[in-house]
């Protein structure tokens, strides 16, 4: 499938190494409006695996054991085989037995364990890095949600045990390192709380309120770069050390002077309360950076001094402490040097759904460590950005295939789509709050497969779309049609069996793995009790 005299492989290097002149991105890839999935093979014999998806090159197939212990990787090949009929190529000949397993469309290459006896793989937790072939995992104990209280962490926010990130080799399955975070919480639901940008890693720490920042070297060594939270520099807690020590002796020393009638009063004015407390005293570096830029930015609409202190009193000290109890809920990179933190309340932090929780944005500069923007999540000009430059905020993957996911900055059909939604709002107020739900992204949380190209096909998005998401099953097939054509069906797909299901009652999903640039796509349909999965695959035969 890989070699170069594959015909989809010659001709998608062509149009994507040296597409023709003055054509745009999406353009390069017009060859797929005649190269679609147009046969389905139903309920096929397959591993009783939990597939997860693709890896953004292609080259691999990420899939775990049902008890979540082991890993399985499969390479992705093509059908091949033989038959004595003359017309093989009709779609109303049958194949032959052998083609319509699993195992004629991939080949595994190794199974490795993960997870210990008390922990399981989180299977919807996987970062590829398509440079060098790496593949993070995670792996976790059970959540607690009643968790004995640290003086540390946030209040309200649940505990794991034991969250173990671990780095392999896709290549041969070798283990290359891992990091372990003990009593903490990082949301690994669909990358949420981990994004990767590059070489440059981000986990965020709910529970503690910390982004840890690694770089993940050639070698496979997760390497610490820093820890933004409570201290945004790396000598900043050397500094508070040496202050606090310096403060200490300086009260030591006073005390010592003073008279024996008068350590009483010193007690009385907190002169031991700052010694046992020093550590508490002060909000996190990061919340005091926050606090910092809203109140220079409030300072700075006015320059009457009587309508700066009146303008504080309304906008700064009356939210003060609303500020103050604001925790990160997801953080992404911009570039190397920035990131987009999302802050709201402890309750909408560590729920599925935050969208009826007030929120905020901030940029951070971590060269500076300073705030450089800070949005309300109602925000027109937040929305303006998003929607002009919606590109800037997917930048996850150094891949040419993520070029291609369709979104309003590149697609002309994305955008009217966008301002038809825009329009039919009662608010536009709840329009943009909508909208920015989605801000930060989850890293690789979109597939680059050319059918869900806008400016290609038509799909209904409420059955199937480029979201790493599962769907609601449909008894009816999903209809992609030609975008130049309006009248013309290129393509569908039916998950579940081909004769449809008896029981109307049982809740069905269904999941879609596409590969990023060939005609092979996998529908997953189970029901919510978890019995055996149907699955089928669509291919160009």
């Amino acid at each position: 499938m890989f070699k170069s005299g594959n015909v989809t492989a010659r001709v998608f290097e062509r149009q994507i190494r040296s597409p023709p002149p003055g054509a745009s991105v999406n353009r390069a890839r017009h060859f797929y409006e005649n190269l679609v999935p147009s046969y389905t093979l139903y309920d096929v014999e397959s591993p009783d695996h939990c597939f997860r998806k693709f890896t953004e090159d292609g080259l691999f197939l990420i899939s775990f054991s049902r008890n979540h212990q082991e890993l399985i990787v499969y390479r992705p090949s093509w059908l091949t085989y033989s038959t004595k009929s003359d017309d093989s190529s009709s779609s109303t000949t049958p194949l032959p037995r052998r083609a319509t397993k699993f195992d004629s469309f991939f080949t595994q290459l190794y199974s490795v364990n993960l997870a210990s006896a008390n922990e399981l793989i989180c299977k919807d937790f996987f970062i590829y890095s398509q440079s060098n072939r790496f593949g993070l995992f995670a792996t976790s104990t059970a959540q607690i949600h009643d968790s004995t209280p640290s003086p540390d962490a946030v209040p309200g926010v649940p505990s794991i045990d034991k969250i173990s990130f671990i780095l392999l080799r896709l290549d041969d399955g070798v283990i290359l390192d891992e990091r372990v975070f003990t009593n903490d919480f990082v949301n690994l639901a669909y990358n949420m709380g981990v994004f990767l940008y590059d070489d440059l890693l981000a986990i965020l720490s709910l529970r503690y309120q910390k982004i840890h920042l690694l770089q993940i070297r050639d070698s496979g060594h997760l390497v610490d770069a820093r820890a933004i939270g409570y201290f945004c520099r790396e000598d900043d807690e050397l500094f508070l050390n040496s202050s606090s020590q310096a403060m200490m002796m300086s009260q030591d020393k006073n005390k010592s002077q003073s008279l024996s009638g008068n350590k009483e009063d010193d007690a009385e004015n907190g002169l031991h309360r700052t010694e046992t407390n020093a550590s508490n005293s002060f909000l996190s570096g990061i919340k005091q950076r926050l606090l910092s830029f809203i109140f220079r930015e409030i300072w700075n609409e006015e320059s009457d001094n009587t309508l700066r202190v009146q303008s504080l009193k309304k906008k700064f000290y009356f939210h003060f402490q609303d500020y103050v109890d604001l925790i990160i809920w997801k953080v992404q990179f911009l570039d190397r040097h920035h990131l987009l933190i999302k802050f709201g309340s402890v309750d909408g932090g560590v729920t599925r759904s935050a969208d009826h929780h007030p929120a905020f944005f901030a940029v951070y500069n971590m060269e500076t460590t300073d705030i450089v923007a800070f949005f309300q999540n109602s925000a027109e000009d937040l929305y303006q950005l998003f929607e002009q430059f919606s590109d800037h905020f997917t930048v996850s993957s150094s891949t040419p295939f993520m070029n291609f996911v369709t979104s309003h900055s590149n697609s002309v059909h994305a955008l009217e789509q966008l301002k038809y939604m825009k329009f039919k709002s009662n608010s536009f107020s709840q329009f943009v709050k909508k909208m920015l739900v989605s801000l930060p992204f989850s890293c690789q949380s979109q597939s680059p497969s050319p059918y869900f190209d806008q400016s290609l096909f038509r799909f209904d998005e409420k059955l199937i779309s480029a979201a790493d998401r599962h769907r609601q099953s449909s008894d009816n097939p999903i209809k992609f049609i030609s975008r130049r054509q309006p009248q013309t069906l290129k393509f569908k797909i039916k998950p579940g069996p081909e004769c449809g299901t008896a029981d109307g009652r049982s809740k069905k999903i269904c999941s879609f793995l596409f590969h990023p640039h060939l005609p092979l796509v996998i529908s997953i349909q189970q029901t919510l009790f978890m019995p055996p999965s149907v699955v089928n695959i669509h291919f160009r035969r």
